[in-house]
């Protein structure tokens, strides 16, 4: 069912299946992304590539560090006519969302995000306004060493769902983009590769992919071993544990088949942990010698 729109994708971000593929188990588990890397790696590519093949309204917010709350989700405005104070939606309505380098605005403007990522719906003057389905918040984040950045807060790190790095492309790809057609170009050819009535009709569907009482002990001594390690300043919590379950269950979706299976979950695992999980300071792990400990526990 994929494999046709994995192949137009690899026309526009060559040599990066894994992270594509990741990138739409989000979407389709109906959870939000964030993409860490350094600027011109492709993630704003990425984002709209998504929305273009699964024909989605697309909004892109770049983030500043002056930028205000009422950027993101709009204000009101009095009419003098009828007396009356009018909302004027901001960006985030939306299906899918681009919050380009949200980590240079500051924790408020960041927070403005929240209800809308949680709850699908902006709260404005008493008054709740609900944004379009499916909704997707695709969240770009430089890397915390370059000037004029703020860290995302914990809370704001755990409403992403998945967190992925493209990284630099290897030799021979890099070759085809300097040697090929402007990326921006390739993507105006696109032609979705599924409705919305159908990405909806998928997104439900994947909540009944079977998972056995097996795999749930698994994801259980996962979310226990990260809870009761000393590697760790906090556990992982129920959200990461739903998290991880969707995602499998969307992965397992996406290679056609009707059940998880213990690949699914380590397939899925760097991308659902890793963004959430704080190393003790005098323990100094990298990401790799996480997954090591994690991939080391016992699979049914």
């Amino acid at each position: 069912m994929f494999t046709p729109l994995l192949q137009t994708a690899n026309t526009i971000i060559s040599g990066k299946e894994e992270q594509i593929k990741l990138a739409i188990a989000c979407l389709l588990a109906k959870g939000h992304l964030l993409i860490e890397d350094l600027p011109g790696m492709g993630k704003t590519t990425l984002a709209h590539l998504l929305a273009k093949l699964f024909g989605l309204n697309y909004s892109r917010i770049q983030f500043t560090s002056d930028m205000l709350p009422a950027d993101i989700i709009g204000i009101s405005i009095f009419n003098k006519n009828t007396a009356e104070f009018n909302f004027h939606p901001g960006p985030v309505f939306s299906q899918l969302v681009l919050a380009d380098e949200i980590n240079r605005a500051t924790a408020k403007t960041q927070s403005a995000l929240l209800e809308a990522m949680e709850e699908q719906q902006i709260t404005m003057d008493n008054e709740t306004y609900p944004l379009e389905s499916p909704f997707f918040v695709i969240a770009t984040q430089n890397p915390q060493t370059q000037a004029g950045t703020f860290p995302l807060p914990e809370s704001q790190l755990d409403r992403f769902l998945m967190r992925i790095v493209l990284d630099y492309p290897d030799r021979q790809t890099e070759r085809s983009i300097l040697t090929g057609k402007d990326r921006r170009e390739l993507l105006q050819d696109i032609k979705p590769a599924f409705s919305i009535e159908q990405l909806i009709k998928m997104q439900q569907q994947i909540r009944n992919i079977h998972i056995s009482s097996a795999l749930l002990d698994y994801v259980q001594d996962i979310l226990q071993f990260s809870r009761h390690s000393q590697y760790f300043l906090t556990g992982l919590s129920p959200r990461a544990g739903l998290a991880l379950l969707h995602a499998a269950q969307a992965w397992a979706y996406i290679h056609n088949r009707e059940m998880v299976i213990p690949d699914d979950i380590k397939a899925i695992l760097p991308a659902i942990i890793l963004h959430r999980l704080v190393v003790k300071e005098d323990q100094n792990y990298s990401e790799q010698q996480i997954m090591k400990l994690f991939n080391e526990l016992a699979i049914p």
